[in-house]
């Protein structure tokens, strides 16, 4: 039997606790909603302010396509994003144009202007355009500081998913990969891991901070399932700026594969060290030196290559050997490469020695 002078006592304090409970529910609630709704605006507001200055990239390429014994080239297209930084700069990811015959730059606009490839680099995966013709009352965006970036951080990406136009993502940093040995310049690279959906179509977009500045292009995801698995990774701001705004090395528009020792052995190749040209753009600065490209698909010490091309085995002779030394004396030269600089190349071509030059 309950205590009568007691339980009302009791039963009031019950009561009070209850209110109290449930009105810190409702108080905490309110608070979600409301920073729910802040950052969803934030959002809105940040897609409206950087989407004009978003692009669609249309690449035309020669692809090698092999039946049986027979090979042929055949046209491909393809299609990546890409951001302007200036009425004629688009920066973009190297995968996307490397190798690109010709490609074409779409506004939200609708305006469409032809470029070329002025800078790129297969590391880190950057590449800087540049439009044949300015872009009138462009849409510029700036390059944030990438070392400020934390993880945890809200980032938001847009691009051109599976050909999507202007689409958002958002997520958040989860991890920082950084890459950089001093003797050898050519493993420069660092990259931003996001959960932001990153699919095909976005390589090259921009990586945006609540700000609206770019902290990083997008580069490449790592999947099982082949789609988005929320693993998606970004080339960093900062490294796109020193790469491209500020070493400019030309774009050689020839993609080409180091060869391992075992690779030169299974060749028959007798130097240190050599890089198997697999495909080179007509009109790129090698292609108009009459470096040839592969013919035939193969598998090569596990690894899939395109065989039949040239192999260069020095540039103005500095060796192609896969050591930090060598390396370095490579990234010497090329930092002082410019669209004028002579350039000599030792290939072996059919088991022969040849030399090409640009210095006619």
């Amino acid at each position: 039997m309950h205590n009568s002078k007691f339980y009302p006592k009791n039963l009031k304090n019950v009561g009070y606790m209850i209110f109290s409970f449930k009105l810190k529910v409702i108080t905490i609630c309110v608070f979600t909603l409301l920073s729910m709704n802040t950052m969803a605006q934030d959002l809105t507001d940040l897609y409206e302010k950087v989407r004009t200055s978003v692009v669609v990239i249309y690449t035309h390429s020669n692809k090698l396509r092999q039946i049986g014994e027979s090979t042929s080239l055949t046209s491909s297209q393809g299609l990546g994003s890409g951001f302007l930084i200036g009425h004629s700069q688009v920066v973009t990811a190297a995968h996307v144009v490397d190798t690109a015959e010709k490609l074409f730059v779409e506004f939200t606009d609708g305006d469409v202007i032809e470029a070329t490839v002025e800078s790129s680099f297969s590391d880190p995966d950057v590449a800087l355009l540049k439009l044949q013709s300015p872009k009138m009352n462009p849409s510029i965006v700036q390059f944030g500081d990438s070392d400020k970036v934390k993880i945890g951080e809200r980032v938001v990406v847009v691009g051109s998913p599976f050909g999507l136009g202007q689409s958002l993502s958002s997520g958040y940093i989860s991890s920082r990969i950084k890459k950089k040995e001093w003797e050898n310049p050519f493993t420069n690279s660092e990259y931003l891991q996001t959960d932001a959906a990153i699919n095909k179509g976005n390589s090259g977009g921009p990586m945006f901070n609540l700000k609206g500045e770019v902290i990083g292009i997008v580069s490449h995801i790592t999947t099982v399932s082949g789609g988005f698995d929320g693993i998606g990774f970004a080339a960093s701001s900062n490294i796109a700026q020193e790469l491209l705004l500020e070493k400019k090395i030309p774009w050689s528009g020839a993609k080409m594969v180091p060869l391992t020792p075992e690779m030169l052995k299974l060749l028959n190749i007798t130097r240190n060290g050599g890089l198997l040209v697999e495909k080179v753009v007509a009109t790129s600065r090698y292609g108009r030196m009459g470096l040839r490209g592969g013919t035939w698909k193969a598998t090569l010490n596990g690894q899939e290559v395109i065989l039949g091309g040239d192999i260069i085995l020095t540039l103005n002779n500095i060796p192609f050997e896969m050591t930090d030394s060598t390396l370095k004396k490579l990234g010497e030269f090329a930092d002082t490469l410019t669209e004028n600089t002579p350039i000599f190349l030792e290939i072996m071509r059919e088991g022969k020695i040849m030399m090409l030059s640009n210095d006619k």
